[in-house]
């Protein structure tokens, strides 16, 4: 039976759809028919083509990545402490340094009459104050070292400042005057080496006590003993330069860390010990030895 008319013009439609939704992928779907032809009269197609394949051509897959972490600045070390600065040294001269002179005598580091002028003496007597407390032994007054110092003494008086109303220290004794001597002054508390009548070094001294005290008059070294301990008492005397019995000049660790709180067995003590080491080494036996008040 041949068809001819319309329903041979809708199938033939019908063919042709049905082939472009095969070459697309797609799918018809009757939606409703004609009750007397029995052909489809709606097409349903999809809104978008079907998703590429995994791995076909043109695709990139994505893949979620971390953000990297903040970047982090190193933190800079710290500069290193600037050094104390000095405030006197070796040379200078003026009020201060008389307050400076002063405020050691007050701590025994100085036995000298302030003078104004920062020569060998006080050098040494900083070095000494400086060494027994743990700071940097220059000899020269810094910051640190003024601040230590104050903290110790109390504003000098003027008489503190000029004992003597500015006069000179008094002479030494006249015994003393000739020869290799060592000068030992109980009222000033000073021992001076001195060659010729020439003062060549200064040092503070201490003595004994009431019930032993050192005796004065003129001796001679007649013993030098480098480590020497004492036999009566059991403890070291360094440096030892004997002039009278079991009385000697030498170092003493308790003078150094007790000042002049304390005394010795008769004995006169030493507690600069670079100073003692120093006398130790060019006093001979049979230096003089004067011994005053």
């Amino acid at each position: 039976m041949r068809i001819t008319g319309r329903p041979a013009a809708l199938l033939a439609s019908a063919a042709a759809v049905s082939a472009l939704a095969a070459l697309a992928g797609c799918t018809v779907q009757p939606q409703d028919t004609d009750a007397k032809h029995g052909l489809p009269v709606h097409i349903q197609l999809p809104s978008s083509p079907a998703a590429a394949p995994t791995g076909m051509a043109g695709t990139t897959p994505t893949t979620p990545t971390t953000p990297p972490p903040p970047a982090t600045t190193p933190t800079p070390a710290a500069p290193p402490a600037p050094p104390p600065r000095v405030l006197w040294a070796h040379g200078s001269s003026g009020p201060a340094v008389r307050e400076l002179q002063a405020r050691l005598r007050q701590v025994g580091w100085l036995s000298a009459t302030p003078t104004g002028t920062y020569g060998p003496q006080t050098v040494r007597a900083v070095l000494g104050f400086q060494a027994k407390r743990g700071l940097p032994a220059t000899g020269r007054l810094d910051t640190v070292t003024w601040q230590r110092l104050l903290a110790m003494t109390h504003r000098p008086t003027r008489w503190e400042l000029y004992p003597m109303g500015g006069q000179p220290a008094a002479a030494p004794d006249a015994r003393c005057m000739t020869g290799r001597v060592l000068c030992i002054d109980k009222t000033s508390r000073t021992l001076r080496w001195m060659i010729d009548g020439r003062t060549v070094d200064t040092l503070s001294v201490r003595f004994g006590t009431q019930y032993t005290p050192t005796r004065e008059g003129v001796f001679k070294v007649y013993w030098k003993s480098r480590h020497h301990v004492s036999t009566l008492y059991h403890s070291p005397m360094p440096y030892a330069m004997f002039f009278s019995g079991g009385q000697a000049v030498h170092y003493s660790a308790d003078f150094a860390a007790r000042g002049y709180a304390g005394g010795s067995h008769g004995c006169v003590n030493v507690r600069d010990e670079a100073g003692i080491a120093r006398l130790f080494a060019q006093v001979k036996v049979g230096d003089k030895v004067v011994v005053s008040r």
